[in-house]
């Protein structure tokens, strides 16, 4: 698929995709959003963005809803907001396929975490969990195997898990 120019012209291409990957991260989450509103504000971070391929804007996209979901949890659980929200674990949700209800902040500060530690694992749980590629889609993204993102993609599961005490 030969890109678009502009994001402005990604946006009628991928609003459906991204809107139900959006659905999925905010549903059950401590903060009542709209996933209409999370993909909006997204492109709107990404306004004048020219990626060079799919999963180059895909990755992109996720990295911009992932900041406009933790933003909101954040602003929520402000003091003059009201704090003492109710806690949602990560459950299975980083197995494969699986989105279900977590706590954004506590996953972001992990991944933030794990950035340190090992940016390329960070960055195939972002592409994976928040981007939803596949396997194959990450390791053209990061110039690697297939077999090295299934690897990380495993090593990182585990470790967030342990982090969230998931499981």
């Amino acid at each position: 698929m030969t890109l678009p120019a502009t994001t402005d012209e990604l946006v009628p291409l991928l609003y459906e995709e991204l809107r139900a990957l959006a659905t999925k991260y905010a549903r059950g989450d401590a903060v009542e959003v709209s996933p209409t509103s999370v993909v909006h504000e997204a492109f709107l971070k990404l306004r004048g963005v020219t990626p060079n391929e799919l999963e180059h804007f895909k990755a992109l996209a996720a990295k911009a809803m992932r900041q406009v979901l933790i933003d909101r949890v954040r602003k929520k659980a402000a003091v003059k907001h009201g704090a003492g929200l109710e806690r949602v674990t990560l459950s299975l949700a980083l197995e494969e396929g699986k989105h279900e209800a977590c706590d954004v902040e506590a996953l972001d500060a992990a991944l933030t975490q794990l950035e340190s530690l090992d940016a390329r694992q960070a960055r195939i749980v972002e592409l994976r969990y928040f981007a939803g590629l596949s396997v194959v889609e990450v390791a053209r993204e990061l110039q690697v195997s297939t077999s090295t993102v299934e690897k990380e993609w495993r090593r990182a599961r585990a470790w967030l898990g342990a982090q969230l005490k998931v499981g």
